[in-house]
């Protein structure tokens, strides 16, 4: 059996079963199904089934359990663990983009730079192991490319870029850098002590992107939103802290409970004449600084 075939049929068993709940038998006969489509042999026994899913949970980091009552087989999801939809989410596009070899005449990508994702596993060794890491990195904003010694203590996604957290040891100040922005990373052999008073989900609790005014208290913002931009609102929500106060066919008003930043300006100025914030008036003086300028 090729390794070919072994990678599909883990495919298949997961597509299955991320459809519905299924038994051996009902699993069995997809792979059979799908034999006799493809050309090749994906049928297998119990044993290799077993075996199969040791491997889709070391190489997807995907967990296939048996209900003994229901006498079928399940994904354990972890409903806290966003990681769980970024990985079926990384699984679908890999699936989608491996269908063929030439799928260039009808997907179309973004026209971007890297990401810097190249540096991922490192990072991750490093945060891990708690070991320092050295990195030499160029902001936007500057020509000059510095060198930087850091702890680093978590790795943040945000709007499609990846984000280092860490402390800089220059001054001991917990900073993002853009991985994107990251050009060489290596990890050292001294290690660090993680802070034990540190948590990046509570770090950035009220953030929109990567700015962090953690000793700031947050802001209740109250935004109003036309029917139309309110229907893309709902379904991908500007924040975890997203409440609906008020919804009738003329508008639709949303609470947040966030840090007033650069980046959350720019995102309510992105919506245009579809947005009017109601409160707080740090907020709005905010917005109409930047318009001012817009008019020079």
């Amino acid at each position: 059996m090729s390794k070919r075939e072994g990678i599909e049929r883990y495919n298949i068993i997961i597509n299955q079963l991320r459809k519905k709940d299924s038994t051996f038998d009902e699993i069995h006969n997809v792979l059979k199904r799908k034999s006799e489509l493809d050309e090749y042999n994906f049928t297998i026994s119990k044993r290799t089934f077993k075996r199969d899913l040791e491997d889709i949970v070391a190489i997807y980091s995907i967990d296939i359990q048996f209900d003994f009552k229901r006498k079928v087989y399940f994904i354990e999801y972890d409903e806290n663990n966003s990681t769980n939809e970024k990985i079926l989410e990384a699984f679908d596009i890999f699936n989608a983009l491996n269908i063929s070899n030439s799928v260039s005449n009808f997907i179309h990508f973004d026209d971007r730079k890297t990401q810097g994702t190249v540096h991922l596993s490192t990072i991750i060794n490093a945060i891990k192991n708690r070991f320092l890491l050295s990195f030499t990195h160029q902001k936007f904003s500057e020509s000059e490319i510095t060198n930087r010694l850091a702890q680093p203590l978590a790795l943040k996604e945000s709007r499609n870029r990846w984000y280092l957290v860490a402390k800089d040891l220059k001054d001991d100040t917990i900073k993002t850098f853009g991985l994107e922005r990251i050009l060489e990373s290596e990890i050292t052999k001294k290690k660090f002590v993680y802070p034990k008073d540190f948590n990046v989900d509570e770090f950035f609790k009220y953030s929109f992107g990567v700015i962090s005014n953690e000793h700031e208290k947050p802001h209740d913002i109250i935004l109003a939103f036309t029917p139309f931009q309110a229907k893309f609102i709902k379904t991908l929500p500007l924040h975890h802290s997203q409440e609906i106060i008020l919804d009738t066919k003329h508008e639709t008003q949303i609470k947040l409970k966030l840090h007033i930043t650069a980046d959350l300006v720019m995102e309510i100025l992105s919506y245009g004449n579809e947005v009017k914030v109601i409160q707080p008036k740090k907020l709005i003086t905010e917005i109409k600084k930047i318009l001012n300028k817009m008019e020079y």
